[in-house]
């Protein structure tokens, strides 16, 4: 892959050194060759069919608490030497008399795809995008719009750092999406679902996709028969699988350790403190192979690991990227992530999820004489500093007397993550991976993964319509 940057292991350490000529902690060099492409099918009209190509080559220069970056996209010596020398000038000591060597790292592939979506040719995926079209139509006389997108990329990576580390690194991603709107009797409710994850266009069959329709067709019409939902505190019971989203935004966002290294974080200076249940463990990992959120190595050179963030009610790590790893004098936990070469890597989320239990699923709904069920969401605002959040529910329903009653509507649940976390009361055997739709936005944008079982949170604020 070193020869698609016109780059050699020489080259690379010539940079390296390049950018530790005035001295610093440590350097490293970040080269990125991608293809993205996207479908998107409305009306059914292929309203846009858009292929793009990036590639770039980001220099970093890391000296105590200053950072230097630079980058180029022009694939030469001399832009390489002089993105080097522009990151450099943070640092203003006599240089670094550091002596390495550039040493191939291997490192375990959790992503092996033969055939990428982005080598697919235009016909191969267009008929996916014309199909769910045209089974989403033929489910239902209610449903009045249709649209579906399909987003593929494949980014070929080469690493490099003061370290003498080199890494290569090839990785692929597609997602499918299917959002219907039903109406009926002039009200209309719109059902979305996807799927996704590092995998290759043979992930996609006539079965998938009318999975995928009639998830999204199901939502849309139940939603025409909900009633407004109650307010007030009652128990919530969180679905297995896209539910974790509120895991990754309530809870996983807040021990991310650029927010703790800053103390703006409700976990800040909490390590080794109880600060959830004692059924809860919940880990950040980046090895589940072929899901959105795994990575084979970070952005930052540092394999990729499943990293235990709260085990059993107790808080034992954040998510460290070198920088932040370096201030607390820890290990890097592999969660240094960036968008693309224009970004300076920051601790990011990989695949969050709470382990599972030992009820079964209906046990937590037996047990709940009055409450909410939720199984997708479609928004939400965390405060970070606080912990305090608000979510909005999709698809959800009313429990009554132990059993799930009537679909509801127009709700939203509001709390706060420690809070929220000590009250979980069951945690259910039925563990699962949301689907690979989710992507993360912290100033710069990553593809994440979520996951959780079916979990009881004893009471929460619920805001509706109805007492």
């Amino acid at each position: 892959m070193l020869d698609r940057f016109g780059l050699s292991p020489v080259l690379l350490k010539k940079v390296i050194q390049s950018a530790m000529s005035r001295g610093g902690d440590f350097a490293d060099v970040f080269c990125e060759y991608s293809q993205f492409s996207s479908l998107a099918l409305e009306e059914g009209i292929l309203k846009s069919a858009v292929t793009n190509l990036e590639k770039g080559v980001g220099i970093r220069v890391v000296k105590g608490e200053k950072t230097g970056y630079a980058y180029t996209e022009r694939f030469n010596e001399a832009q390489f030497l002089r993105a080097a020398k522009t990151a450099a000038a943070i640092a203003d000591d006599r240089g670094s008399d550091k002596s390495f060597e550039m040493e191939q790292v291997q490192v375990a592939n959790h992503y092996p795809v033969q055939h990428p979506a982005a080598n697919a040719a235009l016909d191969e995926k267009i008929k996916w995008v014309y199909l769910a079209d045209k089974l989403a139509r033929d489910a239902s006389s209610e449903v009045v719009r249709v649209s579906v997108t399909l987003a593929d990329s494949l980014r070929n990576l080469v690493m490099a750092d003061s370290e003498g580390r080199l890494v290569e690194d090839t990785q692929p991603m597609l997602r499918f999406g299917v959002s219907v709107i039903a109406e009926r009797n002039g009200q209309r409710q719109e059902g979305r679902s996807g799927d996704g994850g590092r995998i290759g266009l043979s992930f996609l069959s006539e079965e998938k996709v009318q999975d995928m329709v009639a998830r999204a067709v199901h939502e849309a019409l139940t939603l025409l028969d909900a009633r407004p939902a109650p307010a007030g505190m009652l128990p919530v019971i969180l679905a297995p699988g896209d539910s974790g989203i509120l895991l990754h935004e309530a809870i996983g966002h807040p021990l991310e350790a650029d927010f703790n290294r800053k103390k703006t974080s409700a976990y800040s200076e909490r390590m080794g403190e109880m600060v959830a249940s004692a059924q809860c463990t919940i880990c950040d990992d980046g090895t589940v192979d072929h899901d959105r959120g795994a990575i084979n190595v970070d952005d930052e050179l540092n394999r990729s690991e499943r990293t235990v963030l709260i085990e059993e009610g107790r808080l034992v790590s954040y998510m460290y990227d070198e920088l932040s790893a370096r201030y607390f004098k820890r290990a890097s936990t592999g969660n240094g992530r960036r968008e693309s070469y224009r970004y300076q890597p920051i601790p990011r989320m990989r695949t969050t999820y709470m382990l599972p239990g030992t009820f079964s699923p209906d046990e937590l709904i037996a047990s709940t004489e009055k409450g909410i069920y939720c199984k997708t969401f479609k928004g939400g605002q965390v405060d970070i500093s606080n912990g305090n959040f608000i979510f909005v529910p999709s698809e959800a329903y009313l429990i009554e007397d132990g059993k799930l009653s009537y679909p509801i509507k127009n709700l939203s649940l509001i709390g706060n993550g420690p809070d929220v976390l000590s009250k979980v009361s069951m945690v259910a055997d039925d563990f699962r991976l949301s689907a690979g739709i989710w992507t993360c936005g912290k100033g710069q944008s990553v593809p994440v993964g979520v996951g959780l079982p079916t979990v009881k949170i004893s009471e929460m604020t619920v805001g509706g319509q109805s007492e």
